[in-house]
């Protein structure tokens, strides 16, 4: 991924908190000829050691699993908040741009072939979800009837990537001076929707590579 010098994110901390919060990836595959790609749920895992995994699933209808078998690398993309930022928020002439929160990991697949160790990972996915704002009561997969979910695996293909890299792009007007990048908060803020809050709330936590005057 191309990222200039000023966008560049490499704490590693943070890049796992941005996965673990925007876990619904677009994951690309090469099958011998030529790409695939899916939308799935991705959950990360960092072991003691500092390795990581991600571990995810897809329906066996969905012929992308398939090019899992070759050991060749995969890319997850990870997307956060976007939003257009206006030149016109500038106090001098310039061009519009677009500030954004992304991370692409790299790895290698391999296929799930325990269907307790499957069940497990599915389990932790819902359970995860349910509590962000699920059902009332939740709905547990425990709570299905016997067989149900043996029954139901036999059609899911899981799989883990061993994670070999990971590039993130937090563009946040870093590149702007204080002035500047104070100004676009405002506009952002002012604007109102989601994904502007959002970006605004990034900027006034990562602040200007440059303070006004400087």
């Amino acid at each position: 991924m191309y990222v200039p010098g000023h966008f560049r994110e490499t704490d590693q901390a943070k890049l796992d908190a941005f996965i673990q919060q925007h876990d619904f990836a677009t994951l690309v595959s090469w099958d011998g000829a030529g790409l695939e790609a899916s939308h799935l749920l991705l959950e990360l895992e960092r072991a003691a050691d500092g390795a990581a995994w991600l571990r995810g699933h897809m329906s066996r209808a969905n012929p992308q699993w398939r090019s899992f078998e070759g050991g060749r690398e995969v890319l997850a993309i990870f997307s956060g908040p976007h939003s257009y930022v206006s030149a016109g928020w500038y106090g001098h002439a310039n061009v519009p741009t677009w500030n954004y929160l992304a991370v692409h990991v790299y790895g290698v697949p391999e296929l799930i072939t325990s269907s307790d160790e499957l069940k497990a990972m599915l389990k932790r996915l819902v359970e995860k979800h349910e509590a962000a704002g699920g059902a009332t009561p939740p709905y547990r997969m425990d709570a299905l009837p016997d067989g149900y979910v043996d029954k139901e695996l036999r059609g899911v293909a899981g799989f883990q990537i061993r994670v070999t890299r990971m590039e993130a792009g937090f563009k946040l007007s870093q590149n702007r001076d204080e002035r500047d990048h104070d100004a676009v908060i405002a506009g952002l803020e002012t604007r109102g929707d989601e994904n502007s809050v959002a970006i605004a709330r990034a900027m006034r936590a990562t602040g200007p590579a440059r303070r006004a005057g400087s």
